[in-house]
């Protein structure tokens, strides 16, 4: 199947779509449904399939494109051509987690709403695919980001690195990066909310030597705490983990619990899970093999608490405290996420893609609108919806003060 063409929808006043895009590949065909989400004022960009592969453009088995939601971002005579090469290789795993994770996603949504499909070029180089689901009964709002893009690594971007002890030499590098990010935020507050990516990065130095490492984790973000949610949540992130060291858990579970503390508030984001960065303690390949393992994880990890959770009963209450938890999430995704900032800085960056990680709806606690993040010479001011809560503190003795306490403590679940 070769994809010829994009499809470009402008919605301005429309606040509803339903398009049905009918695509043929020989003898199947594959419908891709968009239905139903309150974009107002945006630009959706599909794909449309036609028939009319050369045979220099048919893939190998090895490369099966034929279930991901849209077309890879590389050319398929480079991914044939460079097949072996370690790019190729983590576009065509992060493309096949996200069909997969998408999925099983939708296998826990109202039937009639599925995933819109954006795949999206960057003009700098590369591009990616964009996966949403809106207002649905299980999900408020899930995305599923898988971007491949390439070209030279912005000076702030480089000077980010060497920050964090990477020793880059020359000034205009050409890099590649690709990775996939999700982040889900469910309707209900009682299933909790997850983030996981994982991520290749290549850079090349004025000298012309390659660097390269992977980066990632998973993470969970309860809103009400269930112990043996979050024990299995992590006993399966450990499983992943242990295939290729035993001790990799207890470091990345510590790494996460360090790395997603909002500090400004002296709580931790969420329950935690693993995180890793710079990773390159091995061979590219057995390095891969550990975050293959790690991505494969997601699924077992978090649908089973989604199926668990989903029709639980909740009151209004809950749905405020779900709400306020929320801002504290964006709070870290704007100050202190690296994987945000490395996107604002990014030339020609898809700002629509890289704050998918927003929730549709949140509530802050702070008195009044305020710079979250200075970024370079830019402040970026956000103003969250329905309501202000100042000074917010649960009541002592309540699942929400629970649920605080664990996030100002963090501790071991396995």
């Amino acid at each position: 199947m070769k994809w010829a063409q994009s499809i470009t929808v402008t919605l301005r006043t429309i606040r509803t779509l339903s398009t049905i895009v009918t695509c043929h590949a020989r003898h199947r065909r594959m419908i891709v449904r968009f239905a139903g989400l309150g974009l107002g004022a945006a630009t959706l960009t599909t794909v449309a399939a036609a028939s009319g592969n050369t045979n220099a453009d048919v893939l190998p088995p090895s490369l099966d494109v034929s279930s991901f939601m849209a077309e890879p971002v590389t050319p398929r005579s480079t991914l044939i051509k460079d097949k072996d090469d370690m790019k190729v290789k983590m576009e065509m795993l992060i493309m096949k987690i996200q069909a997969d994770f998408c999925r099983a996603l939708e296998n826990e949504e109202d039937p009639s709403k599925k995933f819109i499909v954006d795949r999206w070029t960057r003009a700098e180089g590369g591009g990616g695919v964009t996966c949403v689901i809106q207002n649905g009964k299980t999900f408020e709002k899930a995305g599923v980001n898988v971007s491949v893009v390439h070209g030279i690594l912005p000076v702030d971007a480089v000077r980010q690195m060497k920050a964090r002890g990477k020793e880059l030499i020359g000034k205009e590098l050409p890099f590649f990066a690709a990775g996939i990010s999700s982040v889900i935020h469910p309707s209900n507050p009682h299933v909790p909310t997850v983030h996981f990516n994982y991520r290749y990065f290549e850079v090349t130095q004025e000298n012309g030597e390659k660097m390269w490492w992977f980066g990632g984790g998973t993470d969970l973000t309860p809103y009400y705490l269930v112990e043996e949610d979050v024990r299995h949540f992590h006993s399966t992130l450990k499983k992943a983990c242990d295939l290729h060291d035993a001790g990799y858990y207890p470091k990345f579970k510590k790494w996460c619990d360090e790395y997603f503390l909002v500090s400004h508030r002296n709580e931790s984001r969420g329950v935690g899970g693993i995180f890793f960065d710079d990773f390159e303690m091995h061979s590219q390949e057995d390095s891969f093999k550990f975050v293959k393992s790690c991505a494969e994880s997601v699924i077992p990890s978090y649908v089973p608490l989604v199926k668990q959770h989903r029709n639980d009963p909740f009151t209004s209450a809950e749905r405020d405290w779900q709400l306020l938890r929320r801002g504290r999430y964006v709070e870290f995704n704007l100050v202190y996420d690296r994987g945000t900032k490395f996107g604002l800085y990014t030339p020609g960056a898809r700002i629509e893609s890289i704050l998918m990680s927003l929730p549709v709806y949140a509530v802050s606690s702070l008195q009044s609108t305020v710079p979250f993040a200075q970024m370079g010479n830019y402040y970026y001011f956000f103003l969250f919806f329905q309501k202000w809560e100042y000074m917010h503190s649960p009541s002592d003795g309540t699942p929400e003060a629970k649920l605080t306490e664990i996030l100002r403590n963090p501790k071991e679940w396995i």
